[in-house]
């Protein structure tokens, strides 16, 4: 399928250049229409029926083999949440945690996650603190920062396969390899990994892995997940309970959990979005595999790098092309980058302002346009000169 073609399925990208995508996807038709028509079918059949309930239970069946197919894992590590902070915290707060134990941070991590791990120490009486990783985003090995700032008593390391802020792509596999030597669980927050990077989780040997379709597989929004490997299962408890998680006999006695990471789901969710995160995931192999939408993703971004760097009072925070499709640059020429940020908006360009560091990011997908990033920097140089 041709980009044009294939762009034609997003409504939103209709009438503005969209360069929002680490924060929000837009819908394609087919999820819309697939969200409809599985509301639909519920409301027919009857939303509190024999025949609907076991349509639920074969739509989340489906949704986490989908899911659990791009992940490379097993579909029972799948846990479907509303997005990536939930199931940050599910793994958060499953840690039978011990006054004196160690969680350990990156600098770059959302504030959510940020204040989720304040409420730990201060409930718990953990010990927290903070790897400096935005210093290595044009030098240094964030490998080795991080084992430098394991301690005996580490139990957790949580951060993020892509950083938010910068787009740094960090390399889990050794990550995870240096935190198992002292036997260190990585939780990651894969807000903006799931839907760019070829993943194989079973080969990283990470433990939890918190993600959301709303981003770049353009998914719907309030549908998300949590992977869990095999062998962190036993030690992860279920925090947040419901009926979608527990084992009952034929007088509704709790016998115990849902084998695999079902357990850690709650209750009753939207679930007509399964059918649109489906469709949303389908729809991108029509233009090409995740290995060939990731490269087209590097080649953009690296063309609006390219871009970027040759205007006058625009800086790039690398010094290199990207490795995904974030891109945050700031102005040195003074004006606010809320500024720009409101002024692109009114000419339909869509970026975002970052606050810590203080910069603009811009984010590019497979189907962005060299036409569309041509506007997004003409219209930068004519706020900068």
């Amino acid at each position: 399928m041709t980009k044009d073609n294939h762009r034609q399925q997003f409504p939103a990208l209709a009438n503005k250049a969209y360069f929002n995508y680490g924060g929000q996807g837009p819908l394609p038709e087919p999820a819309l229409e697939a969200i409809y028509g599985a509301y639909k079918r519920v409301q027919l059949g009857g939303p509190f029926s024999g025949e609907v309930g076991a349509w639920v239970a074969q739509e989340a069946m489906l949704t986490r083999r989908a899911i659990a197919s791009e992940l490379t894992v097993p579909p029972e590590t799948i846990a479907l949440t509303e997005d990536v902070t939930v199931g940050c915290n599910i793994a958060l707060w499953g840690i039978d945690w011990k006054a004196g134990d160690h969680l350990l941070l990156s600098d770059c991590e959302h504030p959510g996650i940020v204040a989720s791990v304040m409420e730990l120490q201060r409930r718990f009486n953990i010990e927290v603190s903070v790897c400096p990783l935005a210093a290595t985003l044009n030098e240094g090995d964030p490998v080795a920062v991080i084992a430098d700032s394991l301690q005996p008593n580490t139990r957790l390391l949580v951060i993020s396969h892509i950083l938010w802020n910068t787009g740094q792509v960090l390399p889990l596999a050794e990550i995870v390899k240096v935190c198992h030597k002292t036997g260190v669980k990585v939780l990651v927050d894969a807000a903006q990994s799931v839907g760019v990077l070829p993943l194989n989780l079973i080969e990283s040997g990470v433990e939890f892995y918190a993600f959301t379709g709303h981003k770049w597989w353009c998914g719907p929004e309030g549908l998300g997940g949590l992977y869990v490997s095999a062998e962190a299962l036993a030690d992860l408890h279920p925090v947040f309970i419901g009926w979608r998680g527990i084992v009952t006999d034929a007088n509704a006695k709790v016998l115990g959990w849902k084998s695999g990471s079902q357990r850690y789901e709650i209750a009753t969710s939207a679930y007509p979005l399964y059918a649109g995160l489906r469709s949303a995931i389908a729809l991108q192999y029509e233009w090409g595999t995740i290995e060939e939408r990731y490269a087209e993703i590097c080649r953009l971004s690296k063309y609006l790098w390219q871009g970027l760097s040759e205007l006058p009072d625009v800086e790039c925070l690398r010094t290199s092309a990207p490795e995904a499709g974030l891109v945050s640059f700031r102005l040195t020429n003074g004006m606010p980058h809320k500024k720009l940020v409101d002024l692109l908006e009114k000419q339909g360009i869509m970026v975002r302002t970052i606050l810590s560091p203080d910069c603009v990011r811009a984010c590019v997908h497979y189907f962005t346009t060299e036409a569309e990033i041509d506007k997004l920097v003409g219209a930068i140089a004519t706020q900068v000169v």
